[in-house]
């Protein structure tokens, strides 16, 4: 099936020029405008500017950030936590730059600021045809990871929520298919199976707390019972595409090193869905502590509890 034939892109009409659409209309041309005038540099001031004045009006994001760290890393000191809550809000307003970076920037451009630092082995299996369920995480630069792939010729297939908001989703959409990627309904399970039994890249993030339904309760960090998806054993199980660990976290020097260097499906648990949800919790760990202070520690990532009984949340009390 050709990539044309996976698509389902929303496309433009004039109604979408309501007045009832400008200020996404005009939001999205103004942060076109300000990435595409100003340098890197400014850029990252900004970004990260917007998310120390975001602290001072997103008082129970701080909350929650703070519990999660308590939670995931209790042997960390009150000093050290309460830096990483600061670097992880800073890390949140760019968050913003770099949506409009990867969303408006000409490839050229674009591809001054990502290394591919190991991503060797995608394209062995590239070559050999072989399907891959690229795991990645909510990295807070994950729009940038998305597109650096595709911009290295590792494009794939991505899970997306079409948003309420027609133009909000048109820009969206378009945003999000650079460079080859393409986006497939989050609910077309059998979509996402295909891709992968036709030899494609699926972006998979299995790092998030999304509820009860198909989830299972294993330790993430220093939680035991966290509620993890079991979607990652599915996917894999009946596509028997690799399971890849990938990441574009940005370095000291403000480029974004693309890393997809380690396949874990071998030891991988499928048969044994708790198992394997275990197992790549491990391995999804190890992705984040490359640069933890840019996870995205703001989402509620212990909010289901096992006890089905249990006030959902309660962590967060």
């Amino acid at each position: 099936m050709s990539k044309e034939q996976y698509n389902q892109a929303p496309t433009f009409s004039f109604a979408l020029l309501h007045p009832k659409y400008w200020g996404v209309w005009l939001g999205f041309g103004l942060l076109a405008l300000i990435v595409n005038l100003l340098p890197y540099s400014i850029l990252y001031r900004i970004g990260r500017g917007l998310g120390k004045l975001g602290m001072k009006f997103g008082k129970s994001r701080v909350k929650v950030a703070r519990r999660n760290l308590e939670l995931a890393f209790p042997e960390m000191a009150p000093l050290e936590r309460e830096r990483m809550v600061e670097e992880n809000f800073k890390n949140t307003g760019m968050a913003l730059i770099e949506t409009g970076i990867t969303w408006f920037w000409p490839t050229w451009r674009f591809k001054r600021r990502i290394v591919a630092k190991d991503v060797d082995l995608l394209h062995q299996y590239k070559a050999q045809g072989k399907g891959v369920l690229l795991c990645c995480v909510h990295a807070l630069n994950l729009e940038i990871t998305a597109r650096a792939f595709a911009v290295l010729g590792l494009g794939g297939y991505g899970a997306f929520r079409p948003h309420n908001n027609p133009a909000y989703n048109l820009i969206q959409y378009w945003g999000r298919t650079h460079d080859g990627n393409v986006l497939i309904d989050r609910k077309d399970l059998k979509q996402m199976i295909r891709v992968m039994r036709d030899g494609e890249r699926l972006f998979y993030l299995p790092d998030h707390d999304y509820g009860r339904n198909k989830s299972v309760f294993v330790p993430f960090f220093s939680v035991p019972d966290a509620c993890t998806t079991t979607g990652t054993s599915i996917l894999a199980y009946t596509s028997k595409a690799a399971i890849v660990m990938g990441s574009g976290f940005r370095n000291d020097e403000g480029r974004y090193e693309i890393i997809a260097n380690k396949s874990v499906e071998e030891e991988y648990p499928q048969k044994d869905e708790k198992a394997a949800a275990a197992y790549m919790n491990k391995h999804v760990e190890e992705v984040i502590l490359r640069a933890p202070e840019q996870w995205m520690w703001l989402h509620k990532r212990y909010k289901t509890m096992e006890d089905p009984n249990a006030e959902r949340g309660v962590r967060y009390k």
